[in-house]
């Protein structure tokens, strides 16, 4: 009996409403999925504590169920198992966190060592083909009415541009397929936010639609075919690498959405300015690669990967607004929003967490539009008021007279930069102090 339970408070904060939104959808496309095998859905809402044992009861029913590796999720969850004699297993991760250890049996602060060690110990196994049928209780109990749950965004609700998505496995598949078509050019145009290289494989395998062993089965398939370079693979898969170690540094780390790793940045002085957060969060700060990816993920709920660390290094570092600040707007608005990868990745970007990028390294805005959007047609989507000018002006439209109704800039770029390093030195006076 397939069961999904809606925690509100699962790994101690609720989904934000893009995930709700994506939920929504996922869980329907897999109830018509099971539906089509002869099973069905059954949907609660609560704490798993209280309804896993009550249901196990009534239908003297063992359980089983994929891991979580929050803090929060394990404790719940070794409770539950204790008291169930339930079985976990692992679906979600390559490798389980506790299985890639340094040589002093300690986890790892730094990607490479890491993700060399963990291909170590990778397994093969062979991937199985769904079943086609799935055997049905006698009697299905209750389940509550999803539609009930109001799982979509209101006041307002800013999900119209969301369906470029397709929740379910279907969706994920198909996307997985197209991916591959172009997996040869990914190497060199994965940091172009004007080109269609990435995979958007992320929320997919947030929600668990498909499994990073089938991810990997499929990059590696497409290297021995020829159809893709082991430059491109290599490079893809450390991406998925990437997620396995925000994993584990979530399982080692546990509170990393609220406390940084490094914990002199506990002191770092950051600054109380809700408008700059305001013209931020809006896409209206005067940069238009900055404020093409803002409205990018208001529009669609995601947002290309280089721009997500050049608007991240924004309002860190140009603003100094404290990066827990961002991190719970990208965990709202992104429909892959992960436990795991959202703090790890804005750590990594605060430089106060592990293998982070060294605070003094400020991403440009200007450059890096420049670089990774040469011809201006990434701005020119999201950013309408800019589409007349030419590519020479349009990362400083400052320069070319400004446009109607697009905001100057909200912060010099060079007094922003001393600005942050003052700022940065003041806190390293202190000393630095790890978790």
């Amino acid at each position: 009996m397939p069961l999904f339970v809606l925690h509100e408070a699962a790994d101690g904060r609720p989904w934000g409403s893009a995930s709700r939104w994506w939920l929504d959808k996922s869980l329907k496309a897999l109830d018509a999925d099971l539906r089509a095998r002869g099973s069905r859905l059954i949907l609660r809402r609560g704490d798993p504590s209280v309804i896993l044992p009550a249901l196990a009861e009534d239908l003297g029913a063992e359980v089983v169920w994929n891991r979580l590796y929050g803090h929060d999720a394990i404790e719940r969850d070794g409770a539950l198992k204790a008291e169930l004699g339930a079985a976990s297993f692992n679906a979600a991760l390559l490798v389980e966190p506790w299985r890639v250890k340094t040589g002093s049996g300690g986890s790892y602060a730094v990607f490479t060592p890491f993700w060399k060690a963990a291909r170590g110990v990778i397994g093969d196994d062979p991937l199985l083909e769904a079943p086609r049928r799935l055997p049905a209780p006698d009697v299905w109990p209750d389940s509550d009415d999803i539609d009930r749950w109001r799982l979509h965004p209101s006041t307002p609700d800013w999900s119209g541009g969301f369906d470029i998505w397709t929740p379910g496995e279907a969706g994920a598949l198909a996307r997985l397929k197209a991916f591959l078509k172009r997996l040869g050019g990914y190497a060199q145009g994965r940091d172009r936010p004007d080109v269609d290289a990435t995979s958007r494989l992320s929320p997919h395998l947030q929600w668990g639609e498909i499994g990073p062993r089938q991810v990997r089965a499929a990059v590696l398939e497409a290297v021995r075919s020829g159809s893709a370079t082991a430059e491109a693979g290599d490079k893809y898969l450390a991406e998925i690498g990437w997620r396995e170690f925000n994993h584990h540094l979530l399982y080692h780390h546990g509170d990393i959405a609220r406390r940084p790793m490094r914990r002199a940045f506990e002191e770092f002085p950051w600054r109380e300015d809700p408008a700059g957060l305001a013209a931020w969060r809006e896409g209206r700060t005067g940069y238009p690669l900055v404020d093409a990816g803002m409205r990018q993920l208001w529009a669609t709920g995601t947002m290309h990967n280089r721009v997500r660390m050049i608007v991240a290094s924004f309002l860190i570092k140009h603003l100094l607004i404290d990066w827990r600040l961002g991190e719970a707007w990208f965990w709202d608005t992104l429909v892959d929003a992960c436990a795991a990868n959202n703090p790890g990745n804005w750590q990594w970007s605060a430089g106060c967490g592990a293998d982070a990028a060294p605070f003094f390294r400020i991403f440009n805005p200007v450059v890096q539009g420049e670089r990774f959007d040469p011809r201006g047609d990434y701005v020119r989507r999201w950013v309408p008021e800019l589409s007349r000018l030419p590519a020479a002006a349009i990362h400083q439209p400052w320069l070319a007279g400004g446009a109607p109704r697009y905001p100057k800039p909200i912060v010099d770029h060079g007094a922003a930069r001393t600005r942050a390093l003052e700022a940065f030195a003041a806190m390293r006076a202190g000393g630095e102090v790890w978790a």
